[in-house]
């Protein structure tokens, strides 16, 4: 028995070895971030409603007059600041009710340091920019999944079938 405990335990160093190098390594261009949905301040909650709806994504990235990010707007906004507060959105701009100057990272980054963002901020957005701060792309907590998954694929893989508490790909929602 011996024997077979000394390969795993050798397997699953080596394992931990790869996810370590991983988790301290890969960057957030790794992670195949989707291209932004860039909107103007002045465009409406129904303008970005439709938008992220059309693009399937969970925010929109507000843009200033040259292009640099001034704000992001999320399906949570949706929620909390037009439909909670009774605002028209045909009405309202995205200005009114975004969240202005987010917290932005480069695709440079590394996901550890994303994933800490998310966790300690509770983000489940977060938009990449480039040096002049205009957006070139936006993560969210799925593409995070999609890439643990991919460090552990056997784990994923081997879930039992038809658990009825998994959800289903083709109910999966925007972000």
């Amino acid at each position: 028995m011996g024997e077979f405990e000394d390969e795993d335990s050798a397997a699953l160093e080596g394992d931990l070895r790869e996810v370590r190098g991983a988790l301290l390594n890969d960057t957030i261009a790794l992670l195949g971030p989707a291209e932004p949905i860039r909107l103007a301040a002045g465009a409406t909650v129904a303008d970005a409603v439709e938008a992220m709806l059309g693009r399937r994504q969970a925010a929109v990235l507000v843009t200033d007059g040259q292009g640099r990010l001034a704000g992001i707007f999320t399906e949570r906004d949706v929620l909390n600041r037009v439909v909670g507060r009774g605002l028209d959105a045909g009405t309202t701009a995205v200005r009114d009710v975004m969240t202005p100057r987010p917290e932005a990272l480069t695709a440079r980054d590394r996901v550890a340091y994303a994933i800490h963002c998310m966790s300690v901020a509770g983000y489940r957005t977060i938009p990449l920019v480039d040096a002049a701060q205009r957006p070139v792309g936006i993560v969210t907590v799925n593409d995070v999944i999609r890439w643990l998954a991919s460090l552990f694929p056997e784990a994923v893989l081997n879930l039992p079938p038809g658990d009825s508490r998994l959800k289903r790909p083709q109910d999966q929602d925007a972000g």
